[in-house]
């Protein structure tokens, strides 16, 4: 046998075997309606026919999969069953009575959560119970909107496939709900070894308007996996104000994948947060499919050591008279890798489009890098479309400056740097997020 069929043969072997591991995950009963079923083999048998992503495939190409594969993570364990209200307190970013559902190990943890403080119009559940009380509502749209078609959305395949509870929300038209949800998913020591999939889908209708802020953090250094995937509709006249926080331990892996379908002038806003995580990848895609709707995009990624943050976005212009605004940075220390591959498409009839993107990255490590490919795709001819992206180091002059006046180096150093966390920072509308993170990255940077 030849070098290179012997070699063909082991990555099929190892291809199979990675397969197989999570066919049995599959293969274990469910409780759910018969159209679930039949969702759930048809994303495990697109997963079977593709496999995972490599780097040869465009969109992964600056990120290489393979210490997730060779990870093998099985069902992840029960929680340890030692977790408070005390300890899930630290990751509530109020104390007061925001409805927060937590899920621990990937499973709803109904003695930690609360949603009696809901109001009129609105309705708040884990997914396994959404499933039997909204059967009807889920079957219309979850797995309708995510993307999961080939290679590049293996991990959302795998999601679709083996998903057994997340969050489902529905607010009603013309509702306005003042108090933001909460989302915590919670991984503790039990984590180790094993893999969630959290499932979230988000029904915004008609002229309504609503707050979530979805968290993904750790109270342990375990080893483990989170394949997530967010599903949002966005009604006509609706908003979604949608900040997602990734702070799960160094040594954990991390996929996200969010995707949203707007209608006729909505709104959607999102935020992602991203300083966890020995590999992370988060995708923001959003299709602006009704005429006058807009979204606005933006992130922030925190990352040293060896770690290496990922993120896609997509914003897919549909309809005419749309607009989207988009603004990502990145601050990168060590021997950290950040990648940031933004899109935006806009389709032959969505004519007077205007679009603006932005990737800003801070580099404070001669040892860091980064990967960042903005891109625009226009087949319309009456547009107003903007990319860009800067890579640099702590300006010498402003540094020299603040040192003139009697700061010292390394403090100037530490301010410089938080005042470009900062900047995005201050976008988010929610002041409880806004402070609490500004806060983590003015400690980040002057610990």
């Amino acid at each position: 046998m030849s070098v290179e069929a012997r070699e063909a043969r082991e990555a099929r072997e190892a291809r199979e075997a990675r397969v197989a591991v999570y066919r049995r995950q599959w293969s274990e009963p469910i409780d759910g309606p018969a159209w679930l079923r039949v969702l759930r083999a048809e994303s495990m048998a697109r997963f079977e026919a593709h496999g995972f992503p490599t780097q040869k495939n465009e969109d992964w190409h600056f990120t290489n999969p393979a210490p997730i594969l060779e990870g093998a993570f099985g069902a992840m364990k029960p929680a340890l069953g030692t977790l408070t209200a005390v300890d899930i307190a630290a990751f509530k970013l109020s104390e007061s009575d925001w409805p927060t559902l937590v899920f621990v190990n990937g499973r709803y943890a109904p003695h930690l959560s609360r949603v009696d403080t809901l109001p009129s119009g609105v309705r708040v559940m884990n997914l396994a119970s959404a499933l039997h009380e909204e059967p009807t509502l889920l079957e219309h749209y979850l797995g309708r909107i995510a993307s999961f078609e080939g290679q590049a959305f293996a991990f959302s395949s795998l999601n679709t496939a083996l998903m057994k509870d997340g969050a489902f929300l529905h607010v009603a038209r013309d509702t306005n709900v003042e108090t933001p949800i909460q989302l915590v998913y919670v991984s503790d020591a039990g984590a180790e070894g094993g893999v969630s999939y959290p499932r979230n889908l988000f029904v915004v209708e008609r002229n309504a308007l609503v707050s979530v802020v979805e968290q993904y953090v750790t109270t342990d250094d375990a080893r483990y996996f989170t394949d997530s995937v967010t599903e949002a509709v966005i009604g006509d006249g609706a908003t979604l104000r949608h900040y997602r926080v990734q702070r799960e331990g160094r040594r954990a892996f991390h996929v996200g994948h969010v995707e949203t379908t707007q209608g006729r002038d909505s709104h959607y806003v999102s935020f992602s947060f991203a300083a966890g995580g020995l590999l992370s990848r988060t995708n923001v895609y959003t299709r602006l499919a009704g005429e006058g709707c807009g979204a606005t995009l933006n992130g922030l990624y925190m990352i040293d050591g060896d770690q290496l943050c990922d993120h896609q976005t997509r914003i897919e212009h549909v309809a005419p008279n749309c607009y989207s605004r988009e603004m990502y940075k990145g601050v990168l220390d060590g021997s950290s890798h950040g990648v940031f591959n933004g899109k935006v498409y806009v389709h032959p009839e969505a004519q007077k489009t205007d679009g603006k993107q932005t990737n800003n990255t801070l580099l404070l490590s001669d040892r860091a890098r980064i990967d960042t490919k903005p891109q625009l795709e226009i087949f319309a001819d009456d547009v107003k479309c903007t990319h860009g992206a800067t890579v640099g180091q702590i300006d010498d002059r402003m540094a020299f400056y603040m040192k003139s006046r009697g700061v010292g180096a390394e403090t100037a150093r530490q301010l410089l740097t938080y005042a470009f966390a900062a900047d995005v920072l201050e976008t988010i509308e929610l002041d409880e997020l806004r402070e609490s993170l500004e806060k983590g990255a003015l400690e980040r940077f002057t610990s």
